[in-house]
């Protein structure tokens, strides 16, 4: 597995988008990187990306320029990572199948994991940054399952979503749920569904009925809006390349949705959480061909 690239004529586009106004800026393209998952800082003074398998920063403003972070003895990354909720550092996947706690000012990073045949691909951090929630695959011939483990290391713990592929855990702001999509419902091979469960386990919640294969549900920090991607049916997996529609939604009411942004993209365009700090914004990438 190696990092992803444009194809020939294609462009990255960094997006953010007003919640409140509906307005959409583009802050950044480029013909050379192909960018992905942007995390927004704890400060709110710059998104994190991932790109040719290392991290990138990038001031939330039009004619930004992306500054790579230089990290010692960091493998190439995907495009997991989620910022610890003390704000100074970020923890990563990498290509080497582990999760890293990376400094954002750079230099030397700590490996979290240590399960060498298991793919630890991490999405959530709990609000109190004690516990990480990653998907655990040990095959990809078979169903990704969730995990959690202390943020120090140590041994997971396995919660039962039921049958089915799970992908994208992260916690509510609050805490009490982990936030999930799942194949747990699937009629037809990749029909994914969003869904939430309590970390002690229990029945997995489906939050909306859709016909549509629906990834990677992020809550805003002040727990009153989420977005989530939205496949067309019949998809399997979260490929890259597809028209897409990003959907905004208010968590008192995931089935009637506050706006639908049709893009091209898929995988990269929201991997992770990438609310602003004041719950008003999102970022996000789209991969258009042709200017």
């Amino acid at each position: 597995m190696s990092y992803r690239t444009l194809e020939p004529g294609q462009t990255a586009r960094i997006h953010i988008h007003d919640a409140r106004t509906g307005e959409d800026v583009v802050i950044h393209e480029s013909d050379d990187v192909l960018f992905e998952a942007p995390n927004w800082s704890l400060d709110g003074s710059r998104l994190l990306l991932n790109g040719t398998g290392v991290l990138w920063s990038l001031a939330p403003e039009a004619g930004a320029q992306p500054a790579e972070i230089v990290h010692d003895g960091l493998p190439a990354l995907n495009n997991d990572h989620v910022l610890d909720p003390g704000g100074e550092a970020i923890y990563v996947s990498a290509m080497d199948r582990h999760i890293y706690r990376a400094p954002l000012a750079g230099g030397a990073v700590e490996r979290v994991t240590s399960d060498d045949d298991v793919w630890h691909f991490l999405h959530g951090v709990s609000p109190d940054g004690r516990r990480l929630a990653y998907v655990r695959i040990t095959s990809f011939d078979q169903p990704g399952t969730l995990a959690v483990l202390p943020a120090t290391g140590g041994a997971s713990t396995i919660v039962d979503t039921g049958a089915g592929h799970i992908d994208g855990p992260e916690w509510s702001p609050d805490g009490d749920w982990i936030y999930f999509n799942s194949e747990h419902w699937a009629s037809r091979p990749g029909h994914a569904q969003l869904a939430r469960i309590r970390e002690a386990g229990g029945e997995p919640e489906r939050l909306v009925v859709s016909d549509t294969v629906d990834w990677f549900p992020h809550l805003s920090p002040d727990g009153r809006r989420a977005v989530y991607i939205e496949f067309p049916p019949g998809t399997e997996g979260h490929p890259a390349d597809l028209d897409v529609a990003l959907v905004v939604v208010d968590t008192a009411d995931w089935t009637a949705p506050l706006e639908r942004l049709p893009l091209p993209g898929g995988q990269g365009t929201i991997n992770v959480n990438s609310w602003s700090p004041d719950s008003t914004r999102f970022a996000y990438v789209s991969y258009p061909y042709g200017g």
